[in-house]
């Protein structure tokens, strides 16, 4: 037989082996080309474990450093399907401690791929009873909570966050972006066997700092004081905004009603709206501020001019207005003192529409103020073409037009500094984790709206209002103010009119007069019974503006007169709508034993919440999600003995030793709790209540170096 050519078979083995190798490395390269992306991707998947690391929250801080708002880490469970051999067995388990059905847990174990998380953000009783089962595949992974320490305080401007830590109103919401942070990553890889074997690490950026202009002290006075006439005249809702007028810095913002950001999902969405920028209403008789400075600035009047009132109505355009007094011949400085109607209405139409809706403009009527807060409303005022014949009649008294508390403050405000507008602000500064200042959000720049002469004009024409008019019950002992009184008819929903029994009570008003400090804003809505602005809301005034003037150690520019003194000067000297001066003294009772009840309530939460400066644990309420902190004995400090101290002496004594004081009344303190001596850790609430001392103190006796506390009382 013939053989075949050795050459040929190696060639046929050659090829084979050629189409066999191209095969192989066509293969690997349609693999490597075009399907590396999915292989890569199930690999990852097999061999990596991802997790992410919430970022911490920057604190928001009051303007004198003290924490409103902070974020602790706490501990959420998780389980690993991969892990956990036996779904229905852990999730029977866990169930019995996290008060979860155990079907939901086995649920989210079976439908999950990678770890899931079971529960978040347990309190360290939970953690530990957890940690004793030894679950495999059952772990825990860090996750900050935020705490509002002092609950409801300050709700509104703080806001709150969702369970994931994003800002859903307040602050929290409008500057999420800087207070969240970035959050960290954590890989890890596992082999075959799913054993971990490699970690790599990128931390979280933690968030920005904020500090408010808002001041603890003023904003708890603001608070308690407003809480006090919600009991008094059983209002539907209110506001209390205390503002510096030299720059437009809001110390304080106080609504009722309030709600808890640590828990907000209790409350329904009307208590979590911040009336104070969001809540626009008609001004009412505190608009007239508005109306005198421009025809006084336009030179159409002066405040001796007399004006005629008609004995108490006018037709305006087919429209008859009636006056609450049938007023005769009054000054324009009296008009605007006795809060005439008549008399403002017709130095209106001597202004004319177009010069008075300017100035409107100017002073921000109708704009937004820029503040720092979500859900600010704008307020209503239409145009001059859109006036209709009685509009000027109604504007000018504070109808037709409606404006915000942070807009009418700042308006008056402006008036008090000179003729210079601010607009509302709260955030002070915002501080980088690592320090440095960021930028602030833009706000609108300062802009003269009157000249400095016609403001002083109108500060002297208010002062007249608090001295000879309607403000009578704002009166200071110890400080001259300017204000205006405001009571509005609300619009009945039912019938669109205004309605007969429904107000809007409202006073705005400033101290001193000459050189202000404070600009201060009580609005009330729907009061029962007595319901006239300076007759609900001057008091209200009056007891905050006296606190915080001398919280702020503002020297009295007129002598402080006793209690019995200022009480029988101001006896049956009050108007018929604002008579509510002459049962002050009874209200002043009243106010103490609700304040002394107050003490006790403020005290038994503090001692609730209060720290063990010596242990580890809490007494143990499971449902409790604060964790617990060890207290080294550097840490703590000896309560110190504050009786007899002012209000400012007290502030400062504790913010020394580290001590938030709860500070409750006005005048010197008389009682406190923990007593003096006790050692309580750094950061502990120290409440205090103020009254009338034992005996007279005279500024003569003062030790140098210490403001003279007001000797009235205005508790």
């Amino acid at each position: 037989m013939e053989q075949r050519n050795p050459r040929l078979r190696w060639l046929i083995v050659w090829g084979v082996a050629a189409i066999w190798m191209g095969a192989v490395l066509a293969r690997l390269g349609y693999l490597q080309l075009f399907c590396y992306s999915e292989y890569f991707a199930k690999a990852q998947h097999q061999q990596q474990r991802t997790y992410e690391i919430s970022p911490m929250r920057g604190d928001i801080y009051d303007r004198k450093g003290r924490q409103l708002a902070i974020s602790v880490p706490m501990d959420s469970v998780f389980a690993d399907p991969a892990e956990v051999k036996e779904p229905e067995m852990v999730a029977r388990l866990l169930s019995r401690v996290l008060g979860v059905p155990p079907e939901d847990l086995e649920m989210k174990i079976r439908d999950a791929s990678k770890p899931v998380r079971l529960a978040k953000k347990l309190s360290p009783e939970l953690v530990e009873r957890i940690d004793e089962m030894n679950l495999k595949g059952v772990f825990f992974q860090k996750e900050n909570r935020r705490i509002y320490p002092q609950h409801e305080f300050l709700s509104h401007v703080l806001g709150w966050v969702d369970v994931d830590e994003k800002g859903m109103g307040g602050l929290e919401q409008e500057l999420d972006k800087q207070i969240r942070g970035r959050p960290g990553r954590v890989m890890v890889m596992a082999d075959g066997k799913r054993q971990l074997y490699d970690r790599n690490e990128a931390s979280a950026d933690p968030g920005a700092s904020v500090v408010l202009t808002i001041d603890e002290t003023i904003q708890y006075i603001a608070e308690k004081e407003l809480a006090i006439a919600m009991a008094e005249t059983h209002s539907k809702s209110g506001t209390v905004v205390v503002q510096d007028p030299s720059n437009g810095a809001l110390l304080a913002v106080a609504n009722w009603p309030t709600f808890d950001p640590n828990d907000p999902g209790k409350f329904p969405a009307e208590k979590r709206q911040d009336l104070a920028v969001a809540a626009a209403y008609e001004p009412g008789s505190t608009f007239k501020t508005i109306t005198m400075t421009s025809a006084i600035e336009n030179h159409v009047t002066n405040p001796d001019v007399m004006v005629d009132c008609q004995m108490g109505s006018i037709l305006v355009a087919g429209r008859l207005i009636h006056d609450w007094h049938p007023f005769g011949v009054l000054s324009v400085r009296d008009v605007l003192a006795h809060s005439s109607d008549v008399g403002t209405i017709k130095i209106a139409l001597n202004l004319g529409a177009p010069r008075f809706y300017d100035t409107m403009r100017k002073f921000g009527i109708g704009q937004l103020t820029g503040i720092e807060l979500p859900g600010e409303n704008r307020g209503k005022i239409r145009t001059v073409d859109n006036w209709t014949a009685s509009s000027i009649g109604s504007v000018a008294i504070g109808q037709e037009v409606s404006v915000t508390p942070v807009q009418i403050i700042s308006a008056i405000s402006a008036i008090a500094n000179g003729g210079t507008l601010y607009r509302s602000h709260v955030v002070q500064e915002i501080r980088g984790s690592g320090g440095a200042n960021l930028p602030l959000p833009k706000r609108p720049e300062p802009t003269e709206v009157t000249d400095a002469k016609t403001a002083a004009t109108i500060r002297e024409m208010m002062q007249n209002v608090i001295l000879e008019g309607t403000g009578k019950p704002a009166q200071l002992n110890g400080y001259t103010a300017g204000g205006k009184s405001g009571t509005a008819q609300k619009i009945d929903t039912n019938t669109g009119r205004y309605s007969p029994n429904q107000y809007i009570a409202s006073f705005v008003g400033f101290a001193p007069v000459n050189e202000p400090a404070v600009t201060i804003l009580v609005v009330l809505d729907s009061p029962e019974g007595a319901h006239h602005g300076g007759e609900v809301g001057g008091p209200v005034f009056k007891r905050v503006a006296e606190q915080v003037l001398a919280y702020l150690d503002v020297p009295h520019d007129v002598p402080v007169e006793s209690d019995s003194e200022f009480a029988k000067k101001n006896k049956g000297s009050v108007e018929p709508d604002d008579s509510v001066a002459q049962n002050d003294l009874r209200a002043q009772d009243r106010r103490t034993q609700q304040e002394q009840a107050t003490f006790q309530n403020v005290v038994s939460k503090n001692t609730a919440t209060r720290p063990n400066s010596g242990s580890s644990s809490s007494s143990g309420s499971s449902s409790s999600a604060a964790p617990t902190t060890v207290i080294s004995e550097e840490d703590s400090v000896d309560v110190p003995d504050l009786t007899g101290q002012t209000v400012r002496g007290v502030t400062e004594s504790c913010s020394r030793l580290g001590l938030l004081p709860e500070l409750i009344g006005s005048g010197v303190a008389v009682e406190q709790t923990p007593d003096a001596g006790t050692r309580v850790p750094r950061g502990s609430s120290i409440t205090v209540r103020f009254g009338r001392a034992v005996a007279a103190v005279s500024p003569a006796a003062t030790p140098a170096g210490t403001p003279a506390p007001v000797r009235r009382n205005v508790n």
